[in-house]
């Protein structure tokens, strides 16, 4: 059989199977991501447990169809625009990019997502309180990108060029604006800027290497799905050329990264699933408002502070929420 007849077959086998389910009562959930499963497994775990405290519990009372764009952005309109052929009772979103993606589609079921972009000045929701067909968790830790910087150069005093690594594949507007709160919040404390696009990952090496050209001894990363895919690329690339680094999310510093600081995105996925199980249980999107972090927390990996000769200085040590040794 042809490899392009097998595929379409698995996919109108896949069809059917949600059809079956969809007529037994069983709810199909369609669940779109630019990440990819393997790396994005502990907050699809964190999304499963928040269903399965409002009762749904997957493969029994739920049926989740996962869609990976695999960091791969282009991928995510025919992925949503497959998803949204099915009889969804719910589609969710994980990222901005997907729920871009999700929004072109025109979407009948219900939307829950998680974005770090202002939901309301993205089109996704009518207001914050009453969002409208679609609702979720404003994940704005792109908003903290100044704070990261400050508390990277309290690790790092010496520094006095600093990195920041941008993936411009997702909304030129949004990259320029993170861009330009890093900047601002390194002209203030007497730091430069280098910044450096990366959209695939051949660009990430290439880019560490042009960084460390133009003299830059610490790393900021942009809150972004692509970066999340490819954070073991990125963390072995910061130790490889010893350029401690500070990222959105623990995931980061626990996988050998030196710092993070942002609000938790297994937290938010479990919010998301919560969510999921109120829409499914009757409740309506614009019922459910917007959800923001309140919290947000600092780790940071003794471990690979020791190797890059780093002392973490006492004030540090006190605001941390989780030394990773």
């Amino acid at each position: 059989m042809k490899r392009r007849k097998f595929i379409a077959g698995l996919g109108i086998t896949a069809m059917c199977m949600s059809v079956a389910r969809a007529q037994s009562g069983v709810p199909l959930v369609g669940f779109l991501s630019a990440r990819s499963p393997n790396e994005a497994a502990v907050h699809t775990n964190a999304f499963r447990r928040g269903l399965e405290e409002m009762g749904f519990v997957e493969g029994r009372d739920v049926t989740v169809q996962y869609r990976w764009a695999n960091g791969d952005y282009s991928q995510l309109q025919p992925l949503a625009a497959d998803l949204v052929r099915q009889p969804l009772s719910l589609l969710v979103a994980g990222g901005d990019p997907a729920a871009q993606a999700a929004k072109g589609t025109g979407f009948e079921a219900p939307l829950v997502f998680v974005v770090g972009q202002d939901p309301v000045q993205a089109g996704l929701v009518t207001s914050m309180n009453r969002p409208g067909k679609a609702t979720g968790v404003n994940f704005f830790t792109g908003d903290l990108a100044g704070k990261r910087l400050e508390l990277l150069c309290g690790m790092v005093p010496s520094t006095r060029i600093v990195g920041l690594l941008l993936n411009p594949r997702f909304g030129m507007e949004r990259g320029e604006q993170h861009r330009q709160a890093v900047a601002t919040a390194a002209q203030s404390i007497g730091r430069e800027l280098v910044a450096q696009p990366a959209t695939t990952e051949a660009e990430i090496e290439a880019g560490f290497a042009a960084l460390v050209r133009a003299g830059a001894t610490a790393l900021v990363v942009q809150n972004d799905p692509f970066f999340d895919s490819q954070r073991n690329q990125i963390v072995a690339l910061s130790s490889t050329h010893s350029m401690p680094g500070i990222f959105h999310i623990r995931e980061f510093p626990a996988e050998g990264g030196l710092m993070s600081y942002g609000a938790s995105l297994s937290d938010t996925y479990r919010q998301v699933g919560v969510y999921a199980g109120k829409v499914l249980r009757g409740a309506k999107p614009d019922d459910l408002p917007v959800l923001r972090p309140t919290r947000f927390e600092m780790v940071i990996n003794m471990k690979t502070a020791k190797t890059l000769g780093l002392a973490v200085p006492q004030f540090i040590l006190i605001a941390s929420d989780e030394l990773i040794e």
